[in-house]
């Protein structure tokens, strides 16, 4: 269920209402992402899949996703500072 939730929360954040509310957005998908790195963590920990090459990939791409969306945020919070100081 976790694993699908931060694509959910990305269609939510591309309907954004304003630049906070996409930040907004943005930060929940980044909760549900380090959620979703946890429990693959607890899967390949416990083993429930035998095939823990799978879970190793399905980590390295939630952490290369974490890192782009932190970036995305730091970004956005950068603009939003922008449009106010004009």
């Amino acid at each position: 269920r976790s694993g699908t939730s931060p694509s959910l929360n990305y269609g939510e954040a591309q309907s954004a209402e304003s630049l906070s509310d996409f930040i907004h957005k943005f930060k929940i998908l980044l909760k549900e992402l380090r959620e979703t790195r946890v429990a693959l963590k607890i899967i390949k920990r416990v083993p429930l899949i035998n095939d823990i090459e799978i879970i190793d990939k399905g980590l390295i791409e939630c952490n290369e996703l974490i890192s782009i969306f932190v970036k995305s945020i730091d970004t956005a919070k950068k603009n939003a500072k922008k449009y106010k100081d004009n």
